[in-house]
Parts: structure tokens; sequence; C-alpha cells
């Protein structure tokens, strides 16, 4: 594997790493109520596909290997970051609004 079919086949899993990822986030952000935080995921989506489409109409078998591996990564990364990421900037996912909220919900009654 030459040196230019090694380098175009980390751009297309980093492409699809970072794709796969971004749509991970994204999903995860909109399923919590994070408007903000899957508009700003949107954009990086869309510069995930650009690359796409213009690396991967020429890809060869191991480029090919190397774009369908980013996905995987992608999405598992994605999943493990998103809670450190929330938690990061401030902001609370699901469950711990829901809990939140179950908690001012006993106090009430109480």
């Amino acid at each position: 594997m030459g040196a230019m079919m090694f380098f175009h086949a980390a751009e297309l899993f980093g492409s699809a790493f970072l794709l796969v990822y971004v749509l991970g986030l994204q999903s995860l952000n909109v399923n919590n109520g994070h408007i903000k935080a899957a508009a700003i995921t949107s954009l990086f989506v869309g510069a995930g596909q650009l690359a796409l489409y213009k690396l991967a109409p020429s890809a060869s078998g191991v480029e090919i290997v190397a774009y369908l591996l980013g996905g995987p990564a992608g999405i598992t990364a994605s999943m493990v970051s998103h809670g450190h990421f929330v938690r990061l900037v401030g902001l609370k996912t699901k469950k711990e609004g829901e809990s939140e909220k179950q908690r001012a919900s006993d106090a009430t009654r109480s």
C-alpha cells in the first residue's frame, strides 16, 4: 500500500468517524432537548458529509474498509463522550432532568 493510498484511507476513516460521531451527538442532543447543541452539531454533520462526498467516489478496497471502520468507531466514541461533554458544558441529560423533576414533585407532595 503506497503512502498516498494510506493517507487517503486515513482521510476516509477520519471523515466517516467525524460524520457518525457528530450524528450520534446530534441524536443524543435532540433526544435530551439540547436545541442549541443540536443546531451546532448539524454544522459538523454538513462538514463530514462534504468530506465524504469528495473522498469516497474514488475509493479502493482498502479505503472502503477504512471508511466502513470509521462508522462503528465514531458512534461508540459519541455514546461514550456525550455524557462527559454534557457535564462539562453544564447541560443536563434527559435522565438527570427527569430525576430533578421527580424530586421537585415529591417535595411538593410532602
